[in-house]
């Protein structure tokens, strides 16, 4: 059914719609607002997963999270 579903003149299409919606000025500025949300979620990401790795002691078993009562 979907077998080749995007084509190059969807994508044409696509573009047209984001240039209406958007202008274009408005088009370089969130471009570049989104390299910076990505480059804070990639640092993110990164200091997370250095975290979780130096968190737990070589040899030591996590601790079980305990379960909450609920009333």
């Amino acid at each position: 059914m979907l077998r080749n579903g995007l084509e190059p003149w969807h994508l044409l299409i696509v573009a047209i719609v984001v240039i209406v919606l958007f202008g274009s000025k408005k088009l370089p500025d969130t471009a570049r607002s989104l390299g910076r949300s990505m480059r804070i979620l990639k640092s993110e990401a990164k200091a997370l997963k250095e975290e979780g790795s130096t968190d737990a002691a070589p040899g030591e078993q996590p601790r079980p999270a305990t379960p909450v009562d609920t009333l």
